[in-house]
């Protein structure tokens, strides 16, 4: 015979195990809990190209580069390195947004995930005297990181303000190794934010527009190799003269064209329904007027994109 005491310790010992066994169990831990790899390949690709699709206007080259690029990224099981993308372009045409997005289609917190890593140049690598300092700390964090996740994503904003040799302190992390030091980062991906190039990515626009032709016309080949070049040679772009590039091992230099006027209302719309107001055609119309544009003559790009559509509408929208 069993005593009742030992046999209630021995049901609840049981029930326990049952449900630790329940919480242990992958798919459930990770309902509950953010786990790396979290998103299955498929449903990333597909939340991306949903997300870019309705979201991002005026940029065919960025949709078509970035989901082919992430899809075929992570749904490759033997990638022999990392995913490194280099988005370029002036200030609001959506390089930030489309790192989001990424962040997003691969983590349901997004940015907030402890899976994704986000390097702010001017904040996190301020002092030119301090770069050696800087290297050691950035390969300390990326090593320290990936060895906790493989899929871990990393963010450099404002390549263009980063001091000139830092940004090679990573170039092991992004070549043909198998492991390094017992850890491998061929499933890490690394997004490098720039408004280096977008010089030269005007200037490819405005010829296509100068000869007739529009701005779904230009394809990757059109601007890449120029923008990899005019990168490469630009003492402030944080790539200057950098091994990543001197040793192709930035993936793809993705361009993001300048707007034009109908791009600043398709903005302008999106913002005032997702703040849940009915669209006034009027305010729609006259905040897309009030942006600047460039060429001074000819009046075809916004100079600022995008980026100031939230606090214009805060003007009109109390």
């Amino acid at each position: 015979a069993v005593e009742p005491i030992s046999l209630g310790l021995a049901i609840a010992g049981a029930a326990a195990s049952a449900i630790t066994g329940i919480i242990s169990y992958p798919r459930l831990y990770c309902y509950f809990r953010e786990c790396c790899l979290q998103l299955h390949a498929r449903r990333a690709a597909a939340a991306l190209q949903e997300n870019l699709d309705k979201k991002l206007f005026g940029q065919h080259l960025v949709k078509k580069v970035v989901v082919k690029a992430v899809k075929g990224f992570l749904n490759n099981s033997n990638a022999k390195k990392p995913l490194a993308l280099s988005l370029h372009g002036w200030t609001g045409t959506g390089k930030n947004f489309v790192s989001k997005i990424i962040a997003e289609s691969i983590y349901k917190r997004g940015l907030q995930s402890k899976y994704v890593h986000q390097f702010v140049a001017t904040l996190h690598f301020p002092h030119a005297q301090e770069i050696n300092t800087y290297k050691d700390q950035l390969q300390s964090w990326i090593r320290g990181n990936v060895s906790i996740c493989p899929r871990s994503l990393f963010i450099f904003d404002e390549m263009d303000k980063m001091h000139a040799g830092l940004i090679d302190a990573i170039k092991p992390f992004l070549d043909y190794y198998e492991l390094l030091d017992g850890v491998s980062y061929r499933q890490s991906i690394f997004i490098f934010l720039s408004n280096a190039g977008a010089e030269k990515i005007t200037e490819v626009a405005l010829d296509f527009w100068r000869n007739g032709r529009t701005r779904e016309d230009i394809q990757l080949p059109d601007v890449q190799n120029a923008l990899s070049v005019s990168v490469f040679n630009n003492k402030n772009s944080g790539f200057w003269h950098s091994t990543l590039i001197d040793r192709n091992l930035i993936d793809y230099f993705v361009p993001f064209l300048p707007l034009e006027y109908k791009h600043v209302k398709m903005c302008v719309r999106v913002e005032i329904e997702s703040r849940g107001y009915t669209v006034d055609e009027d305010i729609l119309s006259r905040i897309a007027d009030e942006m600047t544009y460039f060429p001074r003559e000819e009046r075809i790009y916004s100079d600022k994109g995008c980026k100031t559509v939230d606090s214009k509408l805060d003007y009109y929208y109390d």
